[in-house]
């Protein structure tokens, strides 16, 4: 949901966060009532980066990669909608706990299967963190070197998070800044002492 984006253009450019706030304000227009969603998809929404998660374990099973996901590392350039995202994703990894689900298993026929627990415990990721990689190459441009204290201004910046996601100065601190994606990918490869082949 990033209010803002940047590719090749000098300037950020309005994505599709800022249609989110248009549409919001048409509907409240029109209808005098507030717009309500069901559920928010993109980024900084957690449904967004479970599912880069099952994507990336899906990828690792589909090559046949036994070793377990250790970390994820959300690499982009806007605090707002990237950082953000990891952020919150990695805050429900440290908090989530175990889910108690209780299914019934029946059969095509409607019968119990005895073989089937009813109770077991579920965790929904095993990946105990996220980290967020901040490149300096988007939306967020340092202008030059790179800041001496990473956080430097972030804090202050106003929020362009969407209004059902509250702000929360935390969440936009990147766990590390870098010039660009080239200086991510160095970076995850020292963290996880990989050696290039």
């Amino acid at each position: 949901m990033d209010l803002l984006w940047m590719a090749e253009a000098k300037m950020p450019r309005f994505g599709h966060g800022s249609f989110l706030v248009c549409l919001e304000s048409i509907y409240k227009k029109i209808t005098g009532k507030e717009l309500k969603y069901e559920a928010l998809i993109g980024k900084p929404s957690t449904v967004t980066y479970r599912y880069a998660e099952h994507i990336i374990r899906h990828q690792m099973e589909s090559r046949g990669w036994t070793s377990p996901l250790r970390h994820l590392y959300a690499v982009g350039d806007n605090p707002m909608a990237d950082v953000y995202g990891a952020n919150l994703y990695n805050r429900y990894l440290q908090t989530q706990a175990q889910v108690n689900v209780t299914a019934i298993a029946t059969d095509s026929q409607g019968k119990e299967c005895p073989d089937m627990k009813k109770d077991s415990a579920v965790s929904l990721s095993c990946v105990p963190s996220c980290h967020s990689i901040l490149v300096c190459t988007g939306v967020y441009n340092h202008h030059g070197d790179m800041p001496a204290d990473c956080n430097e201004s972030m804090t202050e910046t106003v929020f362009h998070g969407h209004r059902d996601f509250h702000f929360d100065p935390s969440l936009v601190e990147a766990s590390h800044v870098v010039r660009d994606v080239g200086d991510a990918v160095e970076l995850v490869f020292q963290k996880e002492n990989w050696k290039r082949e």
